[in-house]
């Protein structure tokens, strides 16, 4: 059986605020909870109107004391943003609170524009190289200490966080078998080396402390209403998002419109039809259709779906329809 779980972006809606976002995510994480949903995970975005997540961190400590079983964990942290120590001690200290329900997904890419990347290091652009090591580092203070061991992650040594790499590339996939590492891969707005990084992932896994078989969670975006018209219709908030984002104007998410692809010219409905490619928008049906093929076609172990709609009630129903989905497949 195929685990389903959330990631939320925690959108800023046009009139809305980062409050409004934020009390929405609370109330999103209980909702997956109570849908029986495997782990809750936020992203680290900067600079960015639409996205409330940039403290992610925080945002974790916060819907882990809001819920009671759900795993909560970030998909992801932007590792070079950060010391490893620093973000050791976060999760160690999460953790510390929330005893076996924390994970800590890391990428290499900033989470923003070049610009915005510069203020956060405070640094010259960093050595490729540097991410494989700081997250060797990283699962070092995860680890029991040595005796001898100068630096440790209080809270954090010992506590064996799960780790996984997150990735949207064939560096990433790489990284996660060679290290033997669970692997999410961002398909829900980059799908384009989806199967590439599937193979090499699986096939040059090699087994380690910390998994012994290759796991690969892969994110998708599920849009499910009552008709295959009214999904279409929510899903046009994050299309515009996306069409948005490569105009260089990120902004908050924008009410829906009706036949927003049709509006489109050829290269921005491109754009729309590459970035959610890993896409399920629909009644329940059309959804099932869409995630049979979809797991057919990969053989996820896991899927982390995410829906950023305008309205959020409309997202609390996409849940429950996807929940019921889940189930069918299941069953």
């Amino acid at each position: 059986m195929t685990a389903f779980s959330v990631l939320d972006l925690a959108p800023i809606t046009a009139d809305g605020d980062a409050t409004h976002a934020l009390h929405n995510t609370l109330d999103l994480a209980q909702h997956a909870e109570a849908l029986g949903f495997q782990r809750y995970w936020l992203a680290e975005h900067h600079n960015m109107p639409g996205i409330a997540s940039a403290a992610t961190a925080v945002v974790i400590g916060q819907v882990a004391a809001a819920t009671q079983r759900i795993r909560v964990g970030a998909g992801g942290i932007m590792l070079p943003n950060h010391a490893p120590l620093v973000i050791a001690e976060q999760f160690g200290t999460l953790n510390a609170l929330y005893p076996g329900r924390i994970d800590l997904g890391v990428g290499r890419a900033p989470g923003t524009d070049p610009t915005t990347a510069r203020a956060l290091r405070r640094a010259p652009d960093i050595d490729p190289d540097q991410f494989p090591r700081d997250v060797a580092e990283l699962l070092g203070y995860f680890d029991a200490p040595q005796p001898d061991q100068v630096i440790r992650a209080i809270p954090g040594a010992g506590q064996h966080v799960p780790v996984w790499i997150l990735g949207s590339s064939l560096f990433g996939a790489q990284l996660a078998a060679q290290m033997g590492l669970p692997y999410a891969f961002a398909s829900h707005f980059a799908p384009g080396h989806l199967m590439n990084a599937l193979e090499l992932y699986r096939s040059q896994f090699r087994p380690s402390a910390w998994l012994d078989r290759p796991y690969a969670m892969l994110g998708y975006n599920v849009y499910a209403a009552d008709s295959d018209a009214e999904a279409r219709t929510l899903a046009s908030s994050m299309e515009q998002a996306f069409v948005s984002l490569r105009r260089g104007r990120p902004e908050p998410i924008q009410p829906p419109v009706e036949g927003y692809r049709e509006r489109l010219d050829r290269a921005e409905r491109a754009i729309v039809e590459q970035t959610m490619a890993c896409s399920a928008i629909g009644a329940p049906d059309t959804v099932e259709t869409e995630i049979r093929q979809f797991l057919d076609q990969t053989g996820a172990d896991e899927l982390i779906i995410t829906t950023s709609t305008y309205d959020h009630t409309a997202r609390r129903r996409s849940l429950e329809l996807s929940a019921e989905v889940r189930d069918r497949i299941a069953r």
